[in-house]
């Protein structure tokens, strides 16, 4: 039988019970009576125990542990929670020639984030582009083209200030959620390593850093070829570039079975335009509209797969304030062919 959690009201009633039924002729409910407070404040404690007890009780099966318990459950199956990525980019630095800036050197933001140099530079013609990474990881340390940062401590021969070079400092990713880890951990618990099914290539795609979804084909390019191909959702643009293939296939290189010739690829995006006639047709519900579309191709949308009209027209009746609509366009079920990947194009309301 399972156990119900009582309540503060329920450990109350059970104290002031308790008293009378020990002290003949008390009445625990009189306004600002001792006995009342004491029974609120034993009832209080006894919560705060109930609800640690609750807390451990979720930590014990592994689908319901959070945070540092979750992690620790993962790690005994050897998945281990992606950590954060540090943005990465490169500075210009201005001052006097031959003065020379050595690697590690810090600086900061204006709101207080911390970068250092990965390499050391001298100043020639006025100036040193000189590689720069984010101390903390994260989508938050990313700065645009022709942002500043300023020296944590003086260079001699240095100018204080430098800029952020095209294309910006980028590639920062968050730490690895409990949900995705979960899934992962799932993943690695209910299909037991195969020494090279599909399933393995999957997990070991998504161990890297970023990478949300990967999709593996046996005889990709003919016998004893393993296709791959995976996107990073968490991006402004979702398909890898050449670095992120070269990490991935130097990451797969050293796991897959040694018969096994792989081959890394892109999905290439193939945008699927609309026409939709909105009611009511305002900004606010076009906008409810576009992030409902978005989530719905982020979890529909796979390469060589097929997009219903049925799941089109439910992501947009989905979005708030929308009280009637009608997709004019498309007008059949989006197909990607092989290797491609269907993309949410240009919307246009009607």
């Amino acid at each position: 039988m399972s156990f119900n959690r009582p309540t503060l009201s329920e450990l109350i009633e059970r104290g002031r019970a308790d008293i009378e039924s020990r002290l003949p002729g008390a009445d625990t409910r009189l306004r600002h009576s001792l006995l009342d407070v004491l029974s609120r404040t034993h009832a209080g404690a006894a919560s705060g125990l109930y609800g640690y007890i609750d807390f451990v009780a979720r930590q014990i099966p592994f689908d319901t542990a959070e945070d540092e318990i979750l992690a620790r459950w993962a790690s005994i199956w050897g998945v281990q929670r992606k950590a954060a990525v540090s943005s990465t980019g490169t500075l210009r630095f201005t001052g006097t020639n031959g003065s020379a800036i050595p690697a590690a050197v810090q600086l900061t933001r204006v709101d207080g984030g911390v970068y250092r140099t990965t390499a050391a530079g001298v100043i020639a013609g006025g100036e040193a582009i000189i590689t720069v990474e984010s101390i903390d990881g994260g989508p938050g340390a990313d700065m645009a083209e022709d942002g500043t940062l300023t020296l944590s401590s003086a260079v001699a021969g240095v100018n204080a200030v430098a800029t952020v070079q095209a294309p910006g400092l980028r590639g920062g990713a968050a730490e690895e959620n409990d949900a995705d880890l979960l899934a992962r951990f799932l993943q690695r618990v209910r299909q037991p390593p195969e020494g090279g099914s599909r399933s393995d290539y999957e997990r070991w795609a998504l161990e890297l850093p970023e990478v949300t979804r990967a999709w593996v084909y046996p005889a990709w390019m003919g016998v004893g070829t393993v296709g791959i191909t995976f996107v990073l959702d968490d991006r402004e643009d979702i398909f890898p570039g050449s670095a992120d293939l070269l990490e991935m296939e130097a990451h797969l290189d050293v796991r897959k079975p040694v018969t096994a010739e792989l081959v890394v690829f892109a999905p290439v995006p193939r945008p699927v335009d609309m026409i939709i006639r909105l009611t009511p047709n305002t900004g606010p519900v076009q906008d409810a509209v576009l992030a409902e579309l978005d989530d719905m191709f982020a979890r529909d949308s796979e390469p060589g797969g097929t997009l219903r009209l049925s799941r089109i027209r439910e992501a947009i009746s989905l979005a708030q304030g929308e009280t009637f609509h009608d997709l004019e366009l498309p007008s059949t079920d989006p197909v990607s062919g092989p290797g491609e990947m269907l993309t949410l194009g240009e919307v246009t309301f009607l």
